[in-house]
């Protein structure tokens, strides 16, 4: 783009012996939503008291202790949202609810005024302290910029004093605009914060450094946060949080590097909500954490219940394609993401491990609520082994793997037809029609099977037979059912192939467990042809696969007999 030059590129810190690099995140951090205030306030239509009390209460059932509930001294709806969660005693013991105000005596006032009779309750005082700010929007100096955040953390203690001698009171306070600010200014407005707040021993201040408006990489704002800690004063009475935005969209990545370099606390949202491309989505950090085999002390077990209600009171949507949530994360429609997955699977069956490894699929989807059964869906893009696992995960085939690349194609017909999605109850039945208890021209009617009276180990088979339409009786003997019955059609002058191999199983679980075979035989030219079928008895599948074999080979036989349209027979 050619007028690029107007924008002024971030700057590394400079920090040489940075630490955080070598190191991982090993547990959950203190998180704290802020969907009823940052989500909130950037909505085209803002939620009601309905919908707060809603959100309100999915984020206490998803497990967060901290909740900022609003911006009571921004409008009427705000603090009556405040003053209903506490007159009705909506707020459980172990949950804290968070204010949050500008650095300015009447607005700090009416926010303590709001928290009356809270049992426990976070004030969060901010004002802007960037160098852009200072000078584009405040028109002050540093000491100025100072002067607000000591003075606003005065009057927060002193209101605070004033209404709230029965609430147990927290503080916060965010330097906004953090990665904006010089960061020994950041550090010296902080400092002076701590020492005004003072906080009593055995307690700590929120430090909570925000992205505000995302503007480097996340190794910058890791080396910032490492920067800052390792140069407080007052780094033992102090908690350092995060509250990074999006407007890159790299606001997973800046918090996660940021816990890296000694960050304890994240600010965030479901699903990202948030002022222009939204704050950090804690439900991606929280599952990412649960990838790594962390806790990350929420639950988010129902995520459609989560998306539901979220959606609903927000009147936003999940994009399909979000991490873990989306409607389309756990599904692949490639044909060799989906024998990859398809072998996956059926490896963990194998090897009874509780161990989730399955290629392309990060997470096993029954971790929030979802099946498997749209892990795999048919399209254009898809191959035999999709078609195969859905065949197998959802109706409980398991069919035979050299049977695949004809199952593909059966189904890659369909797709190119329609040109759209194959829906796993297309695929059964197009496989029923081409493959099982096929009935033209050969249609068992019933058998009786009895040991031979002719030779030692042998059976015998009576078989009630509709050929092209006509019942006959036949009978046969064999080293088995499947072979009596076959050497029975051959006495009926069915005789033209050769039997190549044979698979079944259980079909379902319980007494109504029916039975399937497979069975593919070859043509006197070699041709194969499968057949499959279904039976409440084994031997009966095995003889209706053997049949649907012989009437594929049939039906094709007489596909390349028929005359092409227009010419003479």
């Amino acid at each position: 783009m050619k007028n690029s030059k107007k924008y002024k590129p971030s700057q590394p810190v400079g920090l040489k012996d940075r630490t955080w690099p070598d190191k991982t995140v090993t547990k959950a951090p203190r998180w704290c939503s802020v969907d009823l205030r940052d989500g909130n306030q950037a909505l085209v239509t803002p939620m009601n008291l309905e919908q707060k009390l809603r959100m309100f209460k999915l984020l206490i059932d998803v497990g967060f202790k901290e909740i900022e509930v609003g911006f009571p001294s921004a409008a009427k709806v705000e603090f009556d949202f405040v003053r209903h969660l506490i007159e009705n005693d909506l707020i459980p013991e172990d949950v804290t609810i968070q204010v949050l105000t500008q650095a300015r005596e009447h607005l700090i006032e009416e926010t303590c005024r709001s928290l009356i009779g809270a049992k426990r309750a976070l004030i969060h005082v901010y004002n802007s302290t960037s160098e852009l700010q200072r000078r584009v929007v405040f028109r002050t100096d540093k000491k100025g910029v100072k002067d607000i955040a000591v003075q606003g953390t005065r009057w927060a203690r002193e209101y605070a004093e004033k209404y709230l001698k029965d609430t147990h009171i927290l503080y916060e306070y965010s330097p906004e605009s953090f990665m904006g600010t010089e960061l020994d200014f950041a550090v010296e407005v902080c400092d002076a914060v701590i020492d005004e707040w003072n906080p009593v021993k055995g307690q700590k201040i929120i430090i909570n450094l925000p992205t505000t408006v995302e503007s480097s990489t996340p190794n910058i704002f890791a080396d910032q946060i490492e920067w800052f800690i390792r140069n407080l004063k007052n780094r033992e009475r102090a908690v350092i949080s995060v509250h990074c935005h999006n407007d890159r969209g790299t606001g997973v990545a800046s918090a996660e590097l940021a816990q890296m370099a000694g960050a304890e606390r994240v600010e965030g949202t479901l699903f990202g909500n948030g002022e222009r491309t939204g704050n950090v989505d804690i439900v991606t950090l929280a599952l990412n954490l649960h990838t790594q085999g962390i806790d990350p002390k929420l639950d988010l077990s129902d995520i459609n219940r989560i998306i539901e209600v979220y959606e609903d009171c927000t009147d936003m949507t999940v994009h399909p394609r979000h991490p873990y949530a989306g409607e389309l994360v756990f599904t692949a429609f490639s044909g060799s993401h989906q024998d990859a997955i398809n072998k996956g699977f059926q490896a963990m069956e194998a090897a009874k491990s509780e161990r989730w490894e399955v290629p392309y699929i990060p997470m096993d989807p029954k971790d929030v609520g979802r099946t498997y059964e749209t892990v795999v869906r048919i399209n254009t893009q898809s191959g035999k082994g999709g078609v195969a696992h859905v065949l197998r995960t959802q109706f409980g085939f398991n069919t035979p793997k050299p049977i695949h690349p004809e199952l593909g194609k059966l189904i890659q017909r369909i797709s190119d037809t329609t040109g759209r999605e194959v829906l796993p109850q297309m695929i059964k039945s197009a496989f029923e029609k081409e493959y099982i208890n096929l009935e033209k021209p050969l249609a068992l009617e019933n058998f009786h099977i009895e040991d031979s009276s002719k030779a030692r180990n042998a059976t015998a088979i009576r078989a009630a037979v509709r050929v092209d339409g006509k019942q006959r009786t036949l009978t046969g003997e064999g080293n088995g059912p499947i072979d009596a019955f076959s050497k029975a059609l051959k006495k009926a002058n069915v005789n033209d192939y050769t039997f190549l191999s044979y698979e079944e199983h259980a079909l379902g679980k319980g007494e109504d467990a029916r039975a399937v075979a497979y069975i593919q035989i070859a043509d006197k030219k070699g041709e194969p042809f499968w057949g499959v079928g279904i039976d409440p008895n084994i031997v009966g599948a095995s003889l209706r696969a053997l049949l649907s074999a012989l009437n594929r080979r049939r039906k094709t036989s007489s596909k390349k007999r028929a005359p092409r349209r227009g010419t003479k027979k």
